[in-house]
């Protein structure tokens, strides 16, 4: 691997390791605010919209810089939104209470996090050559779930009672903070984490790349983003992995939150015990990314489809779990099986939209479609908490959606190969 691909992996580290961190903080927040439990996936919803509503936009944003100035500058509106939560108290707007405005904070949030994805994934097609995207994947996704075990990890303990009392005791000379609770605290450690990160992002090297004057008209920018759109969909082997992908970010987001909420009511976990377990099925996705790194090569990249139908069954299987050796083992396979199928995936979707059109708009699309099967899973997920469905319930639809879903694209993708016996030989071909 090349020199600055070390360095790219320390920013996203940090970087992730801070959204997640923040997002226990967060949670912890609306609890202290007195927020209705049925709002808390909403968090994930609002962090996620940008992502859908400027999409036409943040490709071209990653494509118009080097990608380490675009990270380092989405970096800071992460710190920025973190500030808007942790003075949530002093934006008052009319009567809208205040746990709604932590939401509009952490949508701020969101907004660094929607311009700095195409820059993250881009800079990885700009820097290496094809055959090196699966390893590459396998490491950012098996040091982002480092980041997000740690993330869980860190973020429970520093709203964890022995933390953040010591934390509380810290007082800058002659400042006073306003810093009184354990969520206002966690929030100033993580928007230091992600300062670390923005500093790294300084030091990301440039790799000449450069792309055409970037369109700043909107409505031309949206026709833009519509016709690569229909290009990677109409594409047979780039509508394959984004569907694989939109279906695994959008079934993970919630499985977070479901794995908290699950061990609340069928294990009786407070939330910063909840929060580590969740970050348990992180484990096993870098285990599934290592394997997947040495096992599946790029043109094999299609057959790890079945996977994912494991991968749903494994979900169905935790109703009935109450000892803890067995959920350990049955969350580290669900996540095993995630990172197994879903980085050869990311590997092939990156290098399709890498030949068909520029790095930062084909993430951009990818971010897109993704972010659309965030938000719907997470309002149904919101939905039936609202109306106090049974966890086991929740658990079971959403892992027999997973399989049924996998076996759906399965179907679709034998159909392609069955119109194209040849479809493989397009992978590995390289941009002219």
């Amino acid at each position: 691997m090349k020199r600055g691909f070390y360095t790219i992996l320390a920013a996203q580290f940090f970087s992730s390791l801070a959204d997640n961190a923040l997002l226990i903080a967060a949670i912890a927040m609306l609890a202290q605010l007195d927020g209705p439990a049925w709002l808390t996936p909403l968090l994930k919803f609002f962090f996620t919209i940008s992502y859908v509503v400027l999409a036409f936009l943040v490709g071209a944003f990653a494509d118009s810089m080097p990608k380490g100035r675009v990270m380092f500058v989405t970096n800071l509106v992460k710190v920025v939104g973190c500030g808007l939560i942790l003075f949530n108290d002093n934006l008052t707007m009319g009567n809208i209470p205040a746990y709604w405005l932590v939401l509009l904070a952490y949508a701020v949030v969101g907004l660094g996090a929607a311009a700095y994805s195409p820059a993250k994934y881009g800079i990885l097609t700009e820097l290496l050559p094809p055959e090196k995207l699966v390893v590459a994947n396998a490491w950012i996704e098996g040091l982002t779930v480092a980041s997000i075990v740690l993330g869980n990890v860190v973020g429970g303990m520093l709203i964890g009672p022995k933390v953040s009392s010591t934390l509380l005791k810290f007082d800058f000379p002659f400042i006073d903070t306003n810093i009184d609770t354990a969520p206002e605290a966690a929030i100033v450690v993580i928007s230091l984490i992600y300062a670390v990160a923005a500093a790294f992002n300084l030091v990301i090297p440039d790799t000449g790349a450069r792309y055409p004057h970037q369109e700043r008209n909107p409505v031309r920018l949206l026709l833009d983003f519509s016709r690569c759109f229909m290009t990677l969909w109409k594409d047979k082997l780039g509508q394959i992995s984004l569907a694989v992908t939109t279906l695994f970010w959008g079934a993970g987001a919630c499985l977070q939150f479901i794995v908290i909420k699950w061990a609340e009511r069928h294990l009786r976990m407070p939330l910063e015990q909840g929060a580590m377990l969740s970050g348990v099925s992180a484990i096993g996705i870098a285990i599934g990314a290592v394997l997947a790194a040495r096992l599946v090569p790029l043109k094999r990249a299609v057959g790890v489809l079945p996977v994912g139908i494991l991968m749903g069954l494994a979900v169905v299987s935790m109703v009935s779990l109450k000892w803890m050796p067995a959920i350990y083992v049955v969350l580290i396979l669900i996540g095993a099986a995630g990172g197994f199928f879903v980085v050869p995936m990311n590997a092939l979707l990156q290098h399709r939209g890498h030949v068909l059109m520029s790095a930062g708009h084909s993430i951009a699309v990818q971010n897109f479609n993704e972010n659309v099967s965030i938000l719907v899973m997470l309002a149904l997920y919101s939905l039936m908490i609202r109306f106090d469905m049974r966890i086991q319930s929740v658990v079971v639809v959403f892992g027999l959606f997973i399989s049924g879903a996998m076996y759906g694209v399965m179907r679709w993708n034998a159909a392609n190969h069955r119109a194209d016996p040849h479809l493989d030989r397009l992978i590995g071909e390289v941009k002219h």
